[in-house]
């Protein structure tokens, strides 16, 4: 049997972000991706090491992987769209569910089981999932710090408004994360090395 699968998967790098914004560096889904596997992973040792949890924190950066994979399909929605309104909003996460549903359907039969929580996240993984969509605001943020950083003050407002939606998270691991890590962010190369 062939499978469209991987194949779709791999025009996440054809998806282009922050399609309304003035970018100093465009950034695609497949960038994004991986900097939201990354953080949802140290989001989650953060959580095991600092807090006492037991996280799967290789499940939390596979989840990251593919949190923003039905955009192959739907493109990345400007976010004052997706959130104009109540309707407008509900009838975007139907299109998400519906474009999950397909790609879960393009892979082989004996693969599904495997791919299953990630695509229709179960009950016992919606702190991992939670941690996904606090990684994908970090993302966001820091994308932002490093537009900034490039001297475009497009990207200001959007900054405080993550901000504010990271703050309303209120998650323990993400107040670690910003303190310890998020700084080295605002710095030259030379200041990191």
């Amino acid at each position: 049997m062939n499978s469209n699968f991987f194949a779709m998967i791999s025009r996440m790098k054809f998806i282009e972000r922050w399609s309304l914004m003035r970018n100093s560096r465009p950034e695609n889904l497949s960038e994004h991706s991986l900097e939201v596997s990354m953080l949802a992973h140290v989001l989650a040792l953060i959580s095991n090491e600092r807090l006492g949890n037991k996280l799967n924190a290789e499940k939390a950066a596979l989840i990251g992987i593919y949190h923003d994979a039905t955009e192959i399909i739907t493109g990345d929605m400007p976010t004052p769209i997706k959130y104009f309104n109540e309707n407008i909003q509900g009838a975007f996460k139907e299109v998400e569910k519906a474009a999950a549903e397909n790609l879960y359907l393009m892979l082989p039969d004996y693969l599904k089981e495997s791919y299953k929580d990630i695509f229709y996240p179960a009950k016992e993984d919606e702190y991992l999932w939670k941690l996904v969509k606090a990684a994908d605001k970090l993302s966001a943020l820091i994308k932002c710090i490093e537009e900034e950083k490039a001297g475009n003050s497009e990207f200001v407002l959007a900054k405080n408004s993550i901000l504010s939606l990271i703050k309303e998270m209120n998650l323990n691991e993400v107040d670690i994360f910003m303190e310890e890590f998020l700084p080295a962010y605002s710095k030259s190369l030379d200041e990191l090395n």
